[in-house]
């Protein structure tokens, strides 16, 4: 079963890779989203993350239900709240039979959750805030 989460607390990646440990799946792909300090010419200070919890939530489900129903196990956990450098922001996983499924997957989770589910960044650079991408 799936594990999805939103949440003010630190991710622990290596509790998040444990869910995905199964001797049915040969191939586990982990993306892990960290805040960076340069885009292009733009230097970050910080991000504060905000969602609007029940529908982004119930996007997630929407997102990986039909993985799960192909014999996958989907984990994604998004942290809220104030972030600083190297802090982690996404942890998207996926262990499938093979590789090709878990890499496949998830490219697609991290790619529809950045487009689809109700979770906004606000980004403090050094000379302006910013919000989205």
């Amino acid at each position: 079963m799936y594990y999805l989460n939103i949440s003010d607390s630190p991710i622990d990646v290596n509790a998040l890779y444990q869910k995905l440990k199964d001797p049915q799946y040969g191939g586990i792909v982990t993306f892990i989203g960290t805040v960076r300090q340069w885009t292009g010419n733009i230097e970050t200070r910080f991000i504060d993350y905000s969602a609007y919890h029940p529908m982004a939530e119930r996007q997630l489900e929407k997102l990986a239900a039909p993985i799960e129903a192909q014999g996958a196990r989907v984990v994604i956990e998004h942290r809220t709240g104030h972030l600083e450098l190297t802090d982690e922001a996404v942890f998207v996983g996926v262990a499938a039979a093979h590789r090709g499924d878990a890499f496949r997957w998830c490219e697609y989770l991290i790619d529809t959750l950045k487009k689809d589910v109700p979770i906004w960044k606000k980004e403090t650079d050094t000379d302006a805030v910013r919000w989205g991408d």
